[in-house]
């Protein structure tokens, strides 16, 4: 957590700042005016491969820069998601506290989850009570219930 205390470093202050404007209408507007007058000056420069030029260098060296942005600006937001959730799942007192930290898994793991949860959908629809709860931790106990308590045919004599 941040406190007054803390001080962010220079990149954190930028991107933060850049993050805001580049997703601003204003600056939709400054790109979208600098393609028009880049436009009109076609014929004044008679379409030179110079005049191309320009354009093609500056939108390329600001793509390279924002996917850079970007991706910071995700990777925080990811992380802000996560931490937020693992609250939630921390406090509730039914909630699976497996699923904390889950994006650490294997892509095979996290498949495995996702066949869990559509098999617990599927019960749900099923459900005539609709505060009932299911959880990973609910099922295991469920299986290990049945597994104590299975019908065993006694041997005939």
């Amino acid at each position: 957590m941040s406190t007054s205390g803390d001080k962010k470093n220079f990149f954190e202050i930028f991107s933060n700042a850049a993050t805001k404007f580049t997703g601003s209408s204003t600056a939709f507007i400054i790109a979208l005016l600098t393609v028009i007058i880049w436009g009109v000056t076609g014929p004044v420069f008679k379409y030179s491969e110079t005049w191309q030029l320009v354009i093609n260098t500056g939108t390329t060296i600001i793509t390279f820069l924002m996917v850079f942005l970007i991706q910071k600006s995700q990777n925080k937001d990811g992380k802000a998601i996560q931490l937020k959730l693992n609250e939630l799942i921390a406090a509730h007192e039914r909630a699976s506290n497996r699923m904390v930290d889950i994006e650490d898994l294997t892509e095979k793991e996290l498949d495995q989850l996702h066949k869990f949860y559509v098999t617990l959908s599927a019960l749900s629809k099923q459900e005539t009570d609709i505060h009932c709860s299911h959880s990973i931790d609910a099922a295991e106990e469920a299986n290990q219930l049945k597994a104590r308590h299975t019908y065993r045919p006694k041997p005939l004599k």
